[in-house]
Formats: structure tokens, C-alpha cells, sequence
């Protein structure tokens, strides 16, 4: 036996998962991009993007830690050459969360106005939000059958097919963007802020049917709904609750900050529309080795095997490290262009340029946070991941957010708030990872 997974068997899973990670902050970043450059009341239709956005952001990730769930679980049973004892739990947990999303799709469009009012959004701001995310939501329930599969996927230690499927919705996604914002003369009618929505919700969908497709033929589980639920079933969902409360308290944070940037101002929160969205673009980029630790430590568990576990840590920081080094250094050769690519409006651009430095420093914090997250995902250790985000969010975040706002700070407090609130969730994982191996 091997004692360490090679780079090249890291890389093998990790580029794959890199590019269907960034499809979903793809759809909303093509989305800030083109409405930002708008003919007419860009700022207001940009910070609506941001808002309606965010809100959605927070729907697709409490909703879609059931994919870090199914993920662990399968990986373990593959791990343990046990497969057969789960063939009924994927088509159960996928429908619980196909219903779920509909729900909550229903539910939030009757009280979308109340709901963005939260966020400080009014005047022609609201109205925007509130018309891209009527069109834009009625994706949940096909994002999140989607987001199901690709977690059954990584537990058979494949990111191959979810590669595939984003790929063709990204390319699809900014292809629609581009003809329904802008309108092609004399066949269809311009739609703003509405055409963008309507491109995103086409994408989820072609991405969901391909997903069915390839669950159905490069699996061997199927969308049979078998009862009684399979044995496993109560873990998963315990494991998903604990992964929801740790989904809400990060989503609090997001609320705040975006709560905040719109109490400054439309140029405020268009400005923190753009940096939000290349922060989440990197987030996803390097959440693919970390998806590698979520994958890999599920199956490294079921085989018992906890040194090669420490060994893939230590690689997995060091690999997504560099790609954060990367990053941050194309952002500050580029440092201008970045903003330009969003809007040409020169104040919105002057904010957005005064905190995107402090975007760009975080990264190698960020790093080391997503890694453990995923290791810590992959080892079925929701309740260590629930409570770590708690902390994070209510010790580091919040203090430092009412601290800095008190002293008008503005954008500043917001992303010094996050750099705090990723070092408590770095340093937390990382201490508790190592009393693990050790």
C-alpha cells in the first residue's frame, strides 16, 4: 500500500472538482458582470444582483450541505467495499431534498419583498431584487438535485462527471446572459435584469437533466424511492442538520455584511456586490482540493488508514496555499481591470478598489479553512463543524463587525470582519486535526 497519495492522483480529483466548484459563483459572477454594465441604472440593478444573490447564495448553501453528507457517507462504505447496504439511500435523501427546495421556493417568493427589506434594500434597488429573484429561485429545486448527485458522485471518487456537467452550464449560462440582457435586434427584445435570471434558471436546468442522465448510467444506485428508509438515513440527516445550523450561522454573516454595505449606500453595496462574488469565485477555485479531503478522508476513514490522512492534510494545505499565492498575485497585477470587468462607474470602482486588497490577502487564510473544512466534512464531523462556524461567527465576526462599523469604517469593517471570522476557522479546524492524527 502506498504511503501518501501522489500529486498527480490529488490532481487527478482535485482539477475536476475545481471546475464544477466555480459553475455556481460562475453563474452569479457573469450575472454581476453583464448587469453591471448595463445602459441604464447599472449601480441600482447591480447592488439588486448582489442582494437577491446573496439571499440565494444562503439557500443553495444550507440546503446543499446534504452533498457533503452523502458524500462522507458513501465514501465510506466504498472505503469499507460495503456499497450494496446504501443502494436506497441516494434516491431517498435526493427527494427529501428536491421537496425541501420547493418548499422553500414557495415559501420565500410570497415573502420576497419583507425578505429583501431585511437587507435594507428599497426604492428601485428592491424592486430589482425582487424581480430577479422571483425568476432567478425557480432554479433551487434543479440546483439542488444537481447538488445531490455531485455529492454521490465525489463519494465513488469521481468529480469527472460533476466537471462535465458544470462546464456546460457555465458555457450555456454567460451564453444566455449575453442575448437575453442585451437582446439580439430584430428576433429578441433586451430584458435586463429579468434575462439574466431566465439564462441562470436554463442553465440549473440542463445542468439537472444531465445530472439525472449520468446518475442513472455512470452509478450503481437508482431514483427508485424504496421504504422503509435505508439504516443510514438518520445519520445522514442528522449529519445534514448539524451541516444546516452550520450553514445558517455562516449565512448570518453574510446577511450582516451585505446588510451593512446596503445601509451605506447604492455604491456601497455595488461595490461589495463585486468583491463578494470574486471572493466566493476563489473560494470555489480552491475548494477544490479541498473537496479532495471531503472525498478522499471518507474512504481513508473506512479503511482505518489515519496516517496517509495526515499525510493528504499536510499536501492538500501546501498545494491550496500556492493556489492562493496565485491567485492573490494575478489580482494585484490585474488589480484594475478586475473592477472595470464589473462596471465603469468611477465611484463604485473607487470603493470596490479601497478593500479588494484585503479580498486578495485573506486567500492563504482561506486555504487552510476550506481544506480542514472538507477533511472535516469527509470524516462525518458535523457537530465539530456546526460549532467552529458558531464561533467563528458570533466570537469573531460579529464583535469585530459592530466594532469597526461604530468607528465608520463602512466596506473596511465588513472585510476585516471576514478576515477575523476566517482565522477563527482556520485556527480552530487546524488544532482540532491535529489531536485527531496525533
Amino acid at each position: 500500500m502506498d504511503v501518501k497519495i501522489s500529486f498527480k492522483q490529488i490532481n487527478k480529483l482535485a482539477i475536476p472538482a475545481i471546475i464544477a466548484g466555480i459553475a455556481e459563483p460562475l453563474l452569479s459572477i457573469t450575472d454581476t458582470a453583464i448587469v453591471g454594465n448595463l445602459e441604464f441604472n447599472a449601480v441600482e440593478a447591480l447592488a439588486a444582483v448582489g442582494i437577491a444573490g446573496s439571499f440565494l447564495s444562503t439557500l443553495f448553501w444550507i440546503l446543499a450541505q446534504t452533498r457533503s453528507a452523502i458524500s462522507a457517507i458513501v465514501s465510506q462504505y466504498l472505503g469499507a467495499k460495503k456499497l450494496e447496504e446504501i443502494a436506497s439511500l441516494p434516491a431517498q435523501i435526493i427527494a427529501i431534498n428536491v421537496l425541501l427546495s420547493i418548499g422553500l421556493y414557495l415559501l420565500t417568493v410570497v415573502f420576497v419583498t419583507a425578505i429583501f427589506k431585511m437587507y435594507n434594500a428599497d426604492g428601485l434597488i428592491l424592486n430589482y431584487a425582487v424581480s430577479y429573484y422571483k425568476i432567478r429561485a425557480f432554479g433551487l429545486p434543479f440546483t439542488l438535485f444537481t447538488f445531490s448527485v455531485f455529492g454521490v458522485f465525489r463519494g465513488l471518487q469521481n468529480t469527472y462527471y460533476p466537471m462535465l456537467i458544470s462546464i456546460v452550464g457555465a458555457i450555456l449560462n454567460v451564453a444566455l446572459d449575453f442575448t437575453l440582457v442585451f437582446g439580439i435586434e430584430g428576433f429578441i427584445a433586451p430584458m435586463h435584469i429579468q434575462g439574466a435570471a431566465i439564462a441562470s434558471v436554463i442553465a440549473q436546468i440542463v445542468m439537472a437533466i444531465l445530472a439525472l442522465v449520468l446518475f442513472l448510467k455512470k452509478t450503481p444506485f437508482n431514483l427508485k424511492i424504496k421504504i422503509p428508509f435505508n439504516k443510514e438515513i438518520k445519520r445522514l440527516l442528522s449529519l445534514s442538520l448539524n451541516l444546516f445550523i452550520r450553514a445558517l450561522s455562516l449565512n448570518f454573516a453574510l446577511y450582516l455584511a451585505n446588510s451593512y454595505a446596503t445601509k451605506y449606500g447604492a455604491t456601497f453595496i455595488a461595490a461589495q456586490t463585486i468583491a463578494f462574488q470574486i471572493w466566493m469565485f476563489f473560494a470555489f477555485f480552491m475548494d477544490g482540493y479541498s473537496s479532495v479531503g471531503n472525498i478522499v478522508s471518507g474512504k481513508l476513514l473506512g479503511e482505518k488508514n489515519y496516517k496517509k490522512m495526515f499525510l493528504l492534510s499536510k499536501d492538500l494545505v501546501k498545494y491550496t496555499i500556492v493556489i492562493a499565492f496565485i491567485l492573490g498575485s494575478i489580482c494585484f497585477v490585474f488589480y484594475k481591470p478586475f473592477g472595470t470587468l464589473f462596471t465603469d462607474d468611477k465611484v463604485v470602482l473607487d470603493a470596490f478598489y479601497g478593500i479588494f486588497w484585503i479580498v486578495i490577502l485573506m486567500q492563504p487564510i482561506n486555504a487552510v479553512a476550506f481544506v480542514y473544512d472538507g477533511i472535516f466534512k469527509g470524516l462525518a464531523k458535523a457537530t465539530t463543524l456546526r460549532n467552529t462556524l458558531i464561533i467563528a461567527t458570533f466570537i469573531g465576526f460579529l464583535p469585530t463587525l459592530l466594532i469597526a462599523d461604530f468607528f465608520n469604517l463602512k466596506l473596511y469593517a465588513i472585510w476585516i470582519a471576514f478576515t477575523v471570522w476566517m482565522l477563527f476557522r482556520a485556527g480552530i479546524l487546524f488544532v482540532l486535526f491535529k489531536k485527531i492524527v496525533n
